[in-house]
Formats: C-alpha cells, structure tokens, sequence
C-alpha cells in the first residue's frame, strides 16, 4: 500500500484514525447493546483480529472502554482500565455525544483522566452516537538498546 492510500485509509476508517494497528491486542470494555457496532467491526479490521472481552487476563495493548454517565465512577473506571494495558498503551474511551442518554461531560473526563493519571486527547466523533477521547498512560522510560 502506498503512502497516499494510507493516509485515505485514516481519513475514512476511524479505528485507523484512532492509532489502531494490525496485530495489537485490544480489549473491550462495558460493552452493551448501544456501542457503535461499525466501530467495533472497523477496531477489528484494523487489528485484524476479534476485541477481548471483560474476561481477558493477560496484558492488552490497548483498552476500548465504553463508559455512560450511569456506569458508575469515571476515575475508578479509566484506573482500573489502566491495570489492563502495558505501559506507553492507550485507552479509547467512548462516551454518548451531547443529547444523548448517559452523556458524559468533558470536563468531567479530563478530570477523571488526570486523576487516573492519563494523558488526553481532543475528543473526536467516532459514529453517529458516539465520542471518543484517546486517553495515554504514562511511558516507561526507554532503555538504550
């Protein structure tokens, strides 16, 4: 694939766009009958391979946590999302978009976020009904090799 089309490729695949990449392991989390199945569907592709679920013990490279304000504690949520990933990994958290039934207000995720000791992003749509924010942890420091 040329450079072109992977830039195409990021413009209109979201799961791209969001920095998903082939072969990394990727666990899904609060899954529901309301997530954005296209989404989903599109993560997969990218990754080439199905989300883990809730169930998966071993370390993922990225965490999909699907929160609505009635899901609980947002800090409680994102810090234990974070025991889920190696360190330097992302968590895209997915929120209802203004108007929509369990809507989160931003500044409340970036609250939770610096709490949780993450790093934000800017919030970016992600389907119809649905805004991502792509949340990092802290990275290790790199060893000279």
């Amino acid at each position: 694939m040329s450079a072109t089309a992977d830039h195409a490729e990021e413009r209109t695949n979201p799961a791209a766009r969001l920095g998903f990449q082939p072969g990394q392991v990727v666990q899904e989390i609060g899954y529901d009958d309301d997530v954005d199945q296209e989404l989903r569907e599109s993560i997969e592709e990218v990754i080439e391979g199905d989300l883990m679920d809730e169930e998966y013990d071993d370390v993922a490279d990225a965490v999909v946590l699907w929160f609505r304000d009635e899901d609980g504690d947002l800090t409680d949520a994102l810090v234990d999302a974070t025991t889920y990933i190696e360190e330097g990994g992302a968590i895209l958290l997915l929120t209802p978009k203004t108007g929509r039934a369990g809507y989160v207000e931003p500044s409340d995720i970036s609250e939770a976020a610096t709490t949780a000791g993450l790093t934000a992003s800017k919030s970016v749509s992600v389907g119809k009904d649905w805004s991502g924010s792509r949340l990092a942890t802290p990275k290790a420091a790199k060893s000279k090799r």
